[in-house]
């Protein structure tokens, strides 16, 4: 080549090189224009760093995810966020044992807070927008980390593998059934996302330690158990890196110093002394392991039940996926085992707990879709509607009564002139139900309390064990004076039966039924009854009596004038 072929004009003039530079220079013109043009388009059309179309497609797919779940799922998804937001800006409301003895934090609570506040600031903190403003919120924030998740593995490798992963995430129906949910877990695992996206993967353009680094501490503050699927994953950032000093120090030192710094002000702020919440909670749940006092399963239970029943139908492409994927994506898969065996050394085991490692899955279901061939498209039909029918269902009609009879029980506060007039007693599992997140009106509530002993009695039982060895006693002990009985009681189906002597003694009448599910276990029930007292019956019966009282002593009255006169 040329040395002075950088000058258009003299490169211009040979008669040999004429042609050979003109083409030269025509390519350069044209790919340097088409590149300017390309880079001026992706301004206009670009959000997050990805296409604007897909940004906005994702986000509404995800708001009209969040308005198909119509179902409860854990009370952890009110009693940890939406009731303590209530009660920190409405001041009234109930906390949990958990805040009494500070083992969860406010920070969380405080997103959902600010929310709470602002809308009451504005005139239009309803009870509608106090349930959807949240869920909508989360709705976004999940939105966000499927397309990082997506821009990840399109730089990390290409297009094609990052729009397969794209859709096993969209799809997933566990991540349908709990993404839009006000969850610690579903928080976990947005942060989780977007932190993977700033991790220090080899050919990532987007690496940073301390974003990354920070997103993974907010998690842990959040929740502690966060930083489990971590573990993996910053001990082979710390082992790669060559200036190790300088990470510890420069890195996660200062962020780790920072977000501590924040949770012990905000915790100090809202319980009035200085909390290291995080280590309560491990010392309650780890060290301690009373979270047994809600349920227990065998040390398998992640691995024969939990584990598949999370990831649905993707496991058989899970399993293929692991067997095709690169050597560098191992870490992944090592992340996956770990959680899952750290939480089998637990005695309580939930679904959620390990729901931030189902996007680790999704790369993995990703490499199986892209290495199929002539499978790919019934896999793709197999995947979309299994996962679909088992998302609506569980999204819009299994345990949905606890949320539907919160709804009728507004109707008792805003259709009364007298908001107090209404009392409720709530004889179900305790936190069954949403509470005054779900109501955002003072009435008289009660429920079933089941805090776990912290003294260590053997022979523990709280308020709902009792109620339920006999129902019938307890009413009768609680309820020994007509007037405290309250004016309306919501209980599931199966315990109608055994207290019907009662409803019957006390003319309370069935005035709603809800159905709830069609697996009915235990305490709970296939549908929830809303029995009212009604009050007529014993007016009429007291009205006869004073009457008859009273026509006997006008019939006595006439009697002795008769007498009289004879």
């Amino acid at each position: 080549m040329d040395p002075q072929g950088g000058d258009g004009g003299l490169a211009f003039r040979g008669p040999h090189s004429r042609p050979h530079e003109k083409v030269k220079l025509r390519k350069r013109k044209s790919t340097l224009y088409s590149g300017a043009q390309d880079k001026g388009a992706g301004h206009r059309r670009d959000l997050l760093g990805e296409n604007i179309y897909l940004v906005l497609f994702t986000i509404a797919l995800r708001i009209f995810n969040c308005f198909l779940v119509q179902t409860s799922f854990v009370p952890d998804e009110y009693w940890q966020s939406l009731e303590v937001a209530h009660h920190m800006v409405f001041n009234y409301g109930y906390l949990t044992w958990e805040w009494a003895e500070r083992l969860r934090g406010y920070t969380y609570p405080l997103v959902f807070a600010s929310i709470y506040k602002i809308l009451h600031l504005l005139g239009k903190d309803s009870v509608q927008l106090l349930i959807w403003i949240p869920r909508l919120a989360q709705a976004l924030l999940s939105a966000i980390a499927d397309v990082r998740l997506y821009s990840l593995m399109k730089q990390l490798e290409n297009q094609e593998l990052g729009r397969w992963v794209f859709f096993c995430q969209l799809c997933s129906w566990f991540t349908w059934y709990c993404c839009t949910r006000t969850l610690t877990n579903t928080m976990e695992t947005v942060l989780s996302i977007i932190a993977l996206f700033y991790y220090p993967w080899e050919g990532s353009k987007s690496m940073n330690s301390v974003t990354y680094s920070f997103l993974v501490a907010l998690a842990f503050i959040i929740r502690p158990t966060a930083l489990i699927p971590w573990v993996p994953l910053l001990f082979r950032h710390f082992w790669q890196e060559r200036r190790k000093l300088d990470l510890i120090l420069h890195h996660f030192v200062p962020v780790g110093f920072v977000t501590l710094s924040l949770s012990l002000v905000i915790d100090r702020i809202f319980f009035g002394q200085w909390t290291l919440v995080q280590f309560n909670f491990l010392k309650f749940n780890v060290l301690q392991n009373l979270g047994t006092f809600y349920g227990s399963h065998p040390w398998h239970w992640y691995f024969s039940q939990g584990f598949p029943v999370v990831l649905g139908t993707h496991l058989p492409f899970f399993i293929h996926g692991c067997l095709l994927a690169p050597k560098r994506y191992r870490i992944l898969l090592v992340s996956v085992l770990w959680t899952l065996l750290v939480y089998s050394m637990l005695g309580h085991k939930e679904f959620r707990f390990i729901y931030p490692v189902l996007p680790f899955c999704m790369v993995f279901c990703g490499y199986s879709l892209t290495h199929l061939k002539s499978w790919k498209k019934p896999a793709l039909s197999f995947l979309f509607l299994s996962n679909m029918l088992l998302a609506l269902y569980t999204g819009l009609v299994h345990q949905r009564g606890t949320l539907d009879v919160m709804s009728h029980i507004q109707k008792f506060c805003y259709n009364s002139p007298n908001k107090s007039s209404a009392s409720i007693l709530i004889l179900m599992p305790c936190h069954s139900t949403p509470y005054y997140s779900h109501v955002h009106c003072p009435l008289q509530m009660r429920f079933l309390q089941c805090p776990p002993d912290l003294t260590g009695k053997t022979q523990y039982l709280d308020e709902a064990d009792i109620f339920y060895l006999n129902p019938l006693n307890w009413l009768h002990k609680e309820f020994h004076n007509d007037a405290s009985l309250p004016t309306h009681l919501i209980i599931f189906s199966v315990l109608e039966e055994e207290i019907s002597a009662f409803l019957t003694a006390r003319n309370y009448e069935r005035t709603a039924v809800f159905f709830h599910t069609h697996l009915p276990e235990g305490r709970t029930g296939s549908h929830i009854y809303v029995y009212e007292q009604k009050l007529n019956g014993k007016l009429n019966r007291r009205l006869r009596r004073i009457e008859d009282s009273l026509l006997s002593s006008d019939y006595r009255t006439l009697s002795r004038k008769g007498s009289s006169r004879i």
